[in-house]
């Protein structure tokens, strides 16, 4: 009883007691696990002018704009354009707010009208864009496809942000001006000119080899010029490359493979419990469906000329009759047998005009097409309908209804094209009808309503039928290579990676300066799992891992980490050599010449005294040596007949004497030369002020940390 007294009466520090035993284990937690410390870190990807992008609203995009860059784009090249037009558009955000400058109701509805006037979905019975038709068919995307409802809303936004760039640019265009003093600068620059005499005793006179250039000299050099070398993170790696290719017994058993598709051949059916013919390749009549039962490319039913054909084998597949066969042979990582199934005369060029009228879902249909593929192939009928009875009208509906850009401003002209150019339902309309035909044609792109306008020398076309096996490695030959891998991986290990490739006779392959968000890894192309290994925090110099890469493995070390900062002296050395060997030859000139006159130092230095006439400073090259500012410069900062001192040019060590100074002519006026200056600076400002912004931006880039990369 007096025990549990005592507790009662210490029970606040007792409380104090358990809540500080909790608090240090969970900081104990905390400190073992470093994300959840840094939970929000983890959820940001970057942070541009103050803003943050958060991880999930920056993989959405990626995502979208995978999906429309098709799979010819890496998801690493994909990521790297959103990441740039995230910052673009925080930097430019930014900029918008503290001017105040946003797009209004009306001002959305003007760029909706001025962008969407010509879409027949919102015009009127007159052809004028209807306002209110837009806003029904907003209102309906909103109710029943909240998708394609959030797509309107991403164009919408895409306007509004060109928009207001737009305008931001144009208002610092408008607050650029060039003023009468720096338009008479301008005129000077140019007009002012001097004549001079000048010996040059170029760095060439002294050799490469007796200027020596310390490790000490290169490093005073870049910690002199810090931002020149600053550089990111980086690691070396080196690798040894598996490859899982065919061998010589695994080509010759391809080969022996399509050779015995070629005539009929005896096999014993289990179902039906007795033997049957099986046509071969030479007899079949049905090219298209045994091809596609025997080989790794389907059939191709297109005529194609002898220039279509692999040019190694293009004579004796284009001479052959029809029925015969020709092959094996290796094109392009595959054998090959190739029958001649049809000959016909085809031109080889015509000239088209359209009208493209895409559908929602067609390739490369913009955002703001709202048509589905029946109301697209309603609206093709009726074109076709008024062009059959009045051609004239062409150029007219091109320019109101095609979406082509490429052709619109031609009039929907493809002018003079070979055969097999476009996608094949549009080349097959174009080439096997005649000139006059008139059409509508479905592609993948839309509904096309096309015109042949010309065709040109008709040529022998061939329909060949090819059976094709890819040049591929046999199961034992993977399994050998995986064994080899292997012994390496586990040798390495223990041993030295080198010592281990040279005993085995295999190529170690360095590779130096990989970056955190690097995808190429060279010899082995996009391996983005190699650069996140090498990345990984803890990985020590000296791990090993095995790598599946295309095609076989790859077994790589971590040879060095570089942390971001300054170049190594071994890294900059290549550029800043040839600078400091540069400066300790000017070094070793100057302080040889005692000489004060030009021609003391031509007769000391076997150098001549050489003229150059008219020098001026908008455009500062010496005849005879190059371009050379800052000895330039000097000359026109001495009065005639003066002479110089030794000067460090960038081609050798100059003395100048100006001859004679020549004024600009004094102009009454010098407003023409004022306008030229200030259109110098406008035309900058699309190219430099985006970038000068950015430069001037605090990013901090966390796609490497927080590995969404």
């Amino acid at each position: 009883m007096a025990v549990l007294n005592k507790i009662r009466q210490r029970s606040l520090f007792l409380i104090l007691i358990i809540a500080l035993a909790l608090f240090s284990f969970v900081l104990a937690d905390l400190f073992k696990n470093s994300d959840a410390l840094s939970a929000k870190s983890q959820n940001i990807v970057g942070t541009v002018a103050g803003k943050d992008i958060t991880r999930e609203d920056f993989l959405q995009k990626v995502e979208a704009a995978q999906q429309q860059a098709g799979p010819s784009a890496t998801n690493t090249q994909v990521m790297n354009r959103v990441w740039e037009q995230e910052v673009r558009q925080a930097i430019m955000q930014s900029q918008f707010d503290e001017l105040g400058l946003s797009v209004e109701k009306d001002q959305m509805k003007d760029l909706l009208k001025t962008a969407l006037s010509t879409n027949p979905n919102f015009q009127n019975e007159a052809g004028l864009f209807d306002e209110n038709k837009m806003n029904e068919h907003i209102a309906t995307l909103k109710e029943t496809s909240p998708g394609v409802y959030q797509q309107w809303i991403s164009y919408e936004n895409s306007l509004a942000s060109g928009a207001l760039q737009q305008n931001y640019f144009n208002l610092v265009k408008a607050g650029l001006t060039g003023t009468l003093a720096e338009g008479e600068l301008e005129h000077k620059l140019e007009g002012n000119t001097v004549d001079i005499k000048y010996v040059q005793v170029p760095y060439s006179s002294i050799a490469d080899s007796t200027i020596t250039v310390s490790k000490s000299d290169i490093s005073n050099y870049i910690n002199k010029n810090k931002k020149q070398f600053k550089v990111e993170a980086s690691r070396d790696i080196k690798y040894v490359e598996f490859k899982e290719e065919a061998t010589v017994a695994d080509e010759e058993a391809i080969k022996a493979e399509l050779q015995s598709l070629l005539n009929n051949r005896e096999e014993y059916n289990k179902t039906t419990k007795a033997t049957e013919t099986i046509t071969g390749f030479l007899n079949t009549e049905d090219n298209e469906a045994f091809v596609n039962s025997n080989s790794d490319i389907k059939f191709d039913n297109r005529f194609v000329f002898k220039s279509s054909l692999p040019s190694t084998v293009a004579d004796s597949i284009y001479n052959l009759k029809v029925g015969a066969v020709y092959g094996p042979y290796k094109d392009n990582g595959y054998f090959k047998i190739s029958k001649m199934v049809a000959v016909k005369q085809i031109p080889d060029s015509a000239k088209v005009r359209h009208i493209l009228i895409p559908f929602i879902g067609a390739r490369s249909a913009a955002a703001d097409v709202t048509q589905t593929e029946a109301q697209a192939k309603a609206t093709a009928d009726s074109l076709l309908t008024v062009l059959k009875s009045n051609r004239s009208k062409f150029p007219e509906l091109v320019e109101e209804f095609s979406s082509d850009q490429g052709s619109v401003a031609n009039g929907g002209r493809y002018d003079w094209h070979p055969y097999n150019r476009m996608v094949q339902e549009f080349n097959d309309f174009e080439f096997e009808g005649k000139v006059g035909d008139l059409g509508v044609v479905k592609t993948i792109f839309g509904f096309h309503i096309i015109e042949i306008e010309g065709q040109n020398d008709k040529k022998k076309a061939v329909q060949v039928a090819t059976i094709a096996r890819k040049i591929e490695p046999s199961d034992a030959t993977i399994d050998k290579v995986f064994r080899e891998a292997s012994s390496f991986e586990v040798a390495v290990a223990e041993k030295d990676f080198q010592e281990v490739a040279t005993e085995s006779k295999y190529t170690v392959r360095p590779v130096n300066g990989v970056k955190a968000l690097d995808e190429n890894i060279p010899g082995i192309g996009n391996q983005r799992p190699i650069v996140r290994w090498a990345f990984e925090s803890g990985k020590e110099v000296g791990a090993v891992k095995r790598f599946n890469i295309n095609g076989g493995y790859a077994i790589v070390q971590l040879v060095a980490k570089h942390d971001a900062g300054l170049m190594s002296v071994e890294d900059a050395t290549a550029t800043v050599l040839p600078i400091i060997r540069k400066e300790k030859k000017a070094a070793l000139i100057k302080d040889r010449i005692s000489a004060t006159t030009l021609e003391d130092v031509a007769s000391t230095e076997n150098v001549n005294v050489r003229t150059a006439s008219a020098i001026n400073m908008k455009n500062p090259t010496i005849s005879g040596a190059g371009r050379e500012p800052f000895v330039v410069g000097t000359a026109f900062g001495l009065n005639e007949g003066e002479t110089s001192g030794l000067l460090e040019g960038a081609n050798g060590v100059y003395m100048v004497q100006v001859t004679k100074v020549t004024p600009a002519v004094e102009l009454d006026n010098y407003q023409a030369a004022a306008n030229r200056v200030e259109q110098q600076k406008t035309n900058v400002v699309n190219t430099k002020l985006y970038n000068a912004l950015k430069e001037a931006s605090e990013i901090e880039d966390n796609r490497a940390r927080t590995q969404v990369q």
